[in-house]
């Protein structure tokens, strides 16, 4: 496995340890979730949004208020968040 390659399996274990802690909880609670799909060489995160979140009207909202700001927060290397179907 190279550098890079360790790196960004790193990055996303930290990902999933904040999204676990902080951000799905909320989601899985009104029947939702997020997957991480990708993350790419400029650090964004591509996620799914999943059950009652795929399709619902905030889940912009939900995305750039709720999610975004927990990884910023606590994953400063995330530059944004990309919603992809």
């Amino acid at each position: 496995m190279s550098d890079v390659d360790s790196e960004r399996t790193a990055l996303r274990g930290r990902i999933e340890e904040v999204l676990d802690a902080h951000v799905r909880p909320g989601l899985r609670a009104d029947g939702g979730d997020v997957e991480v799909v990708g993350i790419d060489a400029d650090n964004i995160v591509q996620v799914r949004m999943q059950g009652a979140c795929q399709g619902c009207s905030s889940a912009a909202m939900t995305l750039t208020m709720m999610i975004e700001a927990a990884l910023k927060t606590h994953v400063p290397e995330v530059r944004f968040l990309e919603a992809v179907l």
